[in-house]
């Protein structure tokens, strides 16, 4: 996934820079980048973080750093912040989302003899040079930021850090949050709010699908207008949202209470106590408690001194012993109970199968899930806030495929909780990972918990239904309309 935050101020900008980009490290493991920029040009530094966390690699370097005026990135992949030399002048990019078609966007652009590109992986294009050649292939800031939200299937939210000031550009469908936050000297950008509190910001506003502004120590203003159309990652308030964060002004932690009192509204079942998942699922099973009137308790606790990382890496193996080393279970809490565990939601279960094996082995009568989404039936095409390497690695597919001999059998028909395929896939689930019960959220009580309209939201990993950009198909939509600009 990612996460970026930038920062403008009248005076040193870099103790904010580093703080603010610091808590967005949940939503990325691989690379962190910084770039202030002063009277002398640009300092830049960008840092493995695949084992360290964002603080411990850069906290050396803030001697270093000194100006008014900075971008930070938290990455899943690739290096970042990049510096780039134009005719559009010197300036720093990040990136951050998922460009479906980054091969053949850089395909089309090395057509023109003068385009080359420098920060291969291997094989692989880094999107955020494709990103930066695409605006260099147009006649101002804004109008190559306006060509990439055009091109880019998938989503892009852009910061570009200039002498002139930082354009902020959020994906064409809003996607991702983009969020302008204000004090007395200063303005940030920011994907995750909960940067700003206790930097001494408060929220402005939320920026529009496809908006583009220009920030400066003095305000923010406009440069194309936010469209009309918005699919908003629903996952946000469900699973890679941070708890203190808001999104088109609505809590995460809050709506994660909303989703554990519906999923107990909709539950026969009476436990001994309700349990959640941590670090996502305990929102939902504080909401379910309170409703059910059943105690919170915790069977699992997470050891956080060591194993603070909130994502994991990218191997199996060394994914499932991290998962394992991080909780620790509570044998006087579990031994003789009923428990009902709520998480966030069931993707590969490879995780959870183990969890669940370790609470019987510790005792439990009874285990008892219930997600707080529906079953994910589809990969996300548009942001990675998953580690599957392949929409076959989801539980939901696995179960098609032993119950149909091929994956891509019927989904619309799985996906549906009123028919009979979708029940027995839910039970494939819960035998193949040793539940006493298992229960889903119903689509229609999620998004009520998340309080947006449904066509405000992307549902596309439980429905596979995309009305603007990639569908299930692969085909794609127009950019969104604008209302002026």
């Amino acid at each position: 996934m990612g996460g970026f935050f930038g920062v403008v101020s009248r005076h040193d900008c870099v103790a904010d820079l580093f703080y603010g980009t610091d808590y967005h490290s949940h939503l990325g493991t691989s690379r962190g980048g910084m770039v202030v920029r002063n009277g002398n040009g640009f300092k830049r530094n960008i840092h493995d973080i695949s084992g360290t966390p964002f603080r411990s690699k850069f906290s050396e370097d803030l001697p270093k750093y000194d100006g008014g005026s900075g971008i930070g990135v938290i990455s899943d992949n690739e290096d970042q912040p990049l510096l780039i030399a134009s005719h559009h002048g010197s300036y720093a990019v990040v990136t951050v989302g998922r460009i479906e078609n980054v091969d053949e966007l850089a395909r089309q652009t090395l057509q023109s003899r003068a385009v080359h590109y420098s920060e291969l992986k291997g094989n692989a294009f880094n999107p955020t040079e494709v990103v930066a050649t695409i605006i260099n292939g147009q006649g101002s800031l804004v109008e190559g930021l306006r060509e990439v939200q055009a091109r880019v299937l998938g989503s892009c939210s852009v910061l570009l850090l200039t002498d002139h000031g930082l354009y902020a550009a959020r994906d064409a469908f809003g996607r991702t949050s983009v969020t302008l936050g204000r004090k007395d000297d200063a303005w940030a950008v920011t994907m995750e709010t909960c940067a700003l509190p206790n930097l001494g910001y408060e929220v402005e506003r939320h920026l529009g699908p496809g908006e583009i502004v220009r920030v400066t120590a003095e305000g923010h203003e406009t440069l194309a207008a936010p469209g009309d159309r918005m699919q908003v990652c629903a996952f946000l308030w469900i699973y890679y949202g941070y708890p203190a964060s808001n999104y088109e002004g609505i809590n995460t932690e809050v709506a994660r209470y909303r989703c554990g009192e519906a999923l107990a509204r909709a539950d026969a079942t009476r436990p001994d106590l309700v349990a959640g998942i941590p670090d996502s699922g305990i929102g939902a099973a504080i909401g379910y408690a309170a409703e059910a009137g059943v105690p919170y308790r915790r069977p699992f606790v997470k050891y956080t001194p060591t194993w603070p990382r909130s994502f994991m890496p990218q191997e199996q193996r060394v994914r499932d012993l991290v998962a394992r080393m991080k909780l620790i279970p509570i044998r006087e809490i579990i031994e003789g109970r009923r428990l009902l565990f709520c998480e966030d939601s069931i993707v590969r279960g490879t995780q959870l199968r183990d969890l669940i094996r370790r609470v019987f082995d510790a005792g439990a009568r009874e285990v008892h899930m219930r997600p707080a989404c529906p079953p994910l039936v589809y990969g996300c095409r548009f942001l990675n806030f998953s580690q599957s390497r392949s929409e076959l690695d989801l539980a939901a597919r696995r179960a098609v495929t032993a119950l149909e001999g091929r994956a891509d059998a019927r989904l619309d028909e799985y996906a549906d909780p009123a028919t009979d395929r979708h029940c027995a896939m839910v039970e494939w689930i819960r035998r193949s990972l040793g539940l006493t019960t298992l229960q889903y959220q119903r689509l229609g009580d999620m998004v009520a918990a998340i309080g947006l309209p449904r066509e405000r939201l992307c549902t596309y990993c439980w429905t596979g239904d995309a009305p603007f950009g990639v569908n299930a198909g692969g085909s794609s939509a127009a950019a969104p309309d604008r209302s002026s600009g």
